[in-house]
């Protein structure tokens, strides 16, 4: 392959959405990745029952049960639909969306949650009232976690 085709390659690369190329043939082997290396996000599984023969397991259920933060009965909670990554404001630079005791109303976007390059806006589904931030801004979140306490109103 001619140095000329290579550079014509490596411009298709980075003027796309292509991470990886991969070229083989009888004569060359080409393969072209940018980007940084793969992000792995860790999901922790369920914890099965726990019996008297494995002390360990209990250990780790323990431990985990008491990193939820508790929801209090009182209020309805918004969850995130996802796995992703929690944005409470539209740009670095900008005011955040919500703030503890804002009164939204249903359809008003509470955050953005990035998956996959992706920004979802999640809205109240109803009108209510900002009790707590469970996350916090650019803070890894996974599918069903509280993101905001809220009062309906």
């Amino acid at each position: 392959m001619e140095l000329k085709d290579l550079k014509s390659l490596i411009k298709l690369v980075t003027d796309t959405d292509i991470t990886e190329f991969n070229m083989e043939n009888q004569e060359d082997k080409i393969h072209i990745k940018r980007g940084a290396d793969k992000e792995y996000i860790q999901v922790t599984a369920p914890v099965a029952p726990v019996t008297a023969a494995t002390p360990a397991v209990q250990t780790v259920a323990a431990a985990t049960s008491t990193d939820s933060p508790a929801v209090d009965d009182r209020y309805d909670s918004v969850s995130s639909p996802m796995v992703g990554t929690v944005y409470r404001k539209p740009s670095p630079d900008a005011a955040p969306f919500v703030e503890v005791g804002d009164i939204v109303d249903a359809g008003q976007t509470l955050c953005l949650v990035e998956a996959m390059k992706l920004f979802n806006e999640i809205e109240a589904e109803f009108k209510c009232k900002i009790i707590e931030i469970v996350k916090d801004d650019a803070t890894p979140v996974e599918f069903g976690e509280t993101l905001f306490l809220v009062e309906r109103l």
